[in-house]
């Protein structure tokens, strides 16, 4: 389904989404854009979000069980109680290709046994309306450099392209074409001469990328020789372990999980998922004491290994989608093309 919407009508299709829960980019008291929920005064904004959707579809923290314990007499009883996402259709406008390709990216992680079902009963209820890149991608951004582009699909249900006062509207699932019949007298077909814009349109913003990582898949060959190599103890040298490249990374999905006591008497308390990130040192601590990897050089390794190795071997897809995120975000200025290139480079 191929429509186009005057911009001027983007405000009346949000307000015609009654059944729906929507967010979109949106500044913060703090100055920053985000993602959050619509507020009757709606625009499609292009800033890049300091985090990604991914905090909607995967929160930071979110409680898996509520259990408690009571007595009677001498009997004692335990009650445990699953608390599942609630079943809310939500619309996510505004999500960047590289975002949403994330996304296609966590659907393969949460979908292998024993399937995320907490992941899933979000994902399935939310419809994600990317809109490609057509202004300047991010400074930082390299989304071609590991497969993707300024205007993907993967993982959108809809993708809206900016063609001036209006909007090349390309629905692309089910759920997406429920979004556009839900406000069918604001969209119009699709005419020739704009989808002849809408691909100028999307050349040029390829051409706009700044940064590039040259081969990429030779990178993760090089990977595999590399993994005991004094490199990495160089390249770690000024990392802070703050662990905020992976935090506001569309696709990293580390979590730890526990039990948080709410109270005593009688004992109450529920079990908590939250996001964790293997830059910290006590991520892989064992029980024992021991930790295989100890060190920060262990860890950033760890990390590209992940996104340019392991997730490679398994699925034959980058994890790392060039959002330049982490680029941007590092408090020292570690440049993960810089070190990939560093490792493609090494020893030749």
């Amino acid at each position: 389904m191929e429509k186009t919407l005057a911009k001027k009508d983007f405000p009346q299709w949000v307000k015609k989404l009654t059944s729906w829960k929507i967010y979109l980019p949106k500044k913060d008291a703090g100055g920053r854009w985000n993602y959050a929920e619509a507020d009757g005064e709606d625009v499609l904004e292009t800033r890049q979000a300091t985090l990604p959707p991914k905090t909607i579809l995967f929160p930071q923290n979110e409680i898996l069980l509520e259990f408690s314990k009571s007595r009677k007499g001498n009997a004692e009883t335990l009650e445990v109680k699953e608390v599942l996402p609630p079943a809310e259709p939500t619309v996510v406008f505004g999500v960047r290709p590289c975002e949403a390709k994330a996304a296609w990216l966590l659907d393969e992680v949460f979908a292998s046994e024993p399937r995320d079902i907490y992941y899933w009963m979000r994902r399935e209820n939310t419809t994600l309306v990317g809109l490609a890149c057509t202004p300047p991608p991010s400074d930082n951004c390299f989304c071609t450099s590991v497969e993707g582009s300024p205007h993907a699909e993967e993982g959108s249900d809809i993708l809206l392209t900016d063609l001036g006062d209006k909007y090349y509207v390309r629905s692309l699932t089910a759920k997406g074409e429920a979004l556009i019949n839900a406000a069918k007298g604001l969209f119009e077909e699709a005419k020739p001469e704009d989808r002849k814009k809408v691909k100028a349109v999307h050349t040029e913003s390829e051409k706009k990328i700044q940064r590039e990582l040259k081969g990429a898949r030779a990178v993760s060959e090089k990977l595999k020789t590399m993994f005991d190599s004094p490199f990495w103890d160089e390249e770690a040298m000024s990392c802070l372990r703050c662990g905020i490249c992976t935090y506001i990374c569309p696709s990293c999905h580390c979590f730890d999980i526990n039990d948080e006591i709410i109270d005593t008497t009688p004992l109450r308390g529920k079990r908590v998922r939250t996001w964790d990130t293997c830059q910290f040192p006590d991520f892989t601590m064992h029980s024992s004491g021991h930790n295989p990897r100890p060190d920060k050089a262990s860890r950033l390794r760890q990390r590209l290994l992940h996104k340019f190795q392991y997730f490679v071997q398994v699925y034959d897809k980058f994890m790392c989608v060039g959002c330049g995120r982490c680029i941007t975000m590092c408090p020292v200025g570690i440049d993960i093309i810089k070190v990939l290139e560093k490792v493609r480079d090494h020893g030749a």
